[in-house]
């Protein structure tokens, strides 16, 4: 062993010792690149660890293998998209509003995380196994159905919202507006140009996409009972 790994040793376990969370999370935000740019099979532990606190023993003894990590990886980033919802606190809002900011702040969260895109597209084309059996990330989602039934409720109970609007349906409309700007951002722009996701293009978007919902589930004159 040389000196140099020796140090490299020492430190990394010096790290784990004084904040095991800490390093648990460094190699959890390093793991969602590392699987979002290279896929599961691609991903190599050996590259994880390199690029971490820790060494490529401690995160086998800490996730068990490849796939653990993976799917570890893979509920960190539902957990922060989830989490960024939570802190929204939308109960405090008249429900347009809630709803307007919902949409507003997962576009946002999207186009800042395009590796939890990525790692979403990666877990698709494994046919969701991942997601499947993961009871972490089911429980994370209801939350996010949850939160839109409630500003449904509110809304017709106000008159603001038209009844019978599906949150389920809400949410997948909402997703696949904000997922599609990320996901097909290359092929668009290939295809078109890359006007449409300068910054002023994008908050074009993000303002359009946020009135459209939103329209959409409004009472009108047409919805009056």
């Amino acid at each position: 062993m040389t000196e140099r790994t020796a140090d490299k040793g020492a430190t990394t376990a010096q790290g784990w010792k004084q904040d095991p969370e800490g390093v648990r999370r460094d190699i959890l935000s390093v793991a969602v690149s590392e699987f979002a740019a290279r896929g599961l099979s691609g991903a190599r532990i050996d590259d994880i660890a390199a690029r971490t606190r820790t060494s490529k023993r401690m995160i086998y003894y800490y996730f068990g293998d490849k796939d653990g990590l993976y799917a570890r990886a893979l509920e960190a980033a539902y957990a922060k998209v989830r989490h960024g919802e939570e802190n929204l606190d939308l109960a405090g809002f008249e429900p347009d509003d809630a709803l307007a900011r919902l949409i507003g702040f997962t576009f946002d969260h999207h186009r800042a995380n395009p590796d939890f895109i990525r790692m979403v597209m990666i877990e698709n084309i494994h046919n969701a196994d991942c997601i499947a059996h993961s009871d972490v990330i089911r429980t994370l989602n209801v939350a996010a159905i949850d939160t839109l039934s409630d500003i449904c409720k509110r809304g017709v109970a106000t008159g603001v919202f038209r009844a019978g609007v599906n949150p389920m349906q809400l949410h997948w409309q909402i997703s696949a507006l904000s997922f599609f700007n990320v996901s097909n951002r290359p092929s668009f722009s290939a295809l078109f140009g890359a006007d449409l996701f300068t910054d002023a293009q994008q908050n074009a978007l993000r303002d359009d996409i946020i009135r459209m919902v939103v329209e959409s589930v409004r009472m009108t004159k047409e919805t009056l009972p």
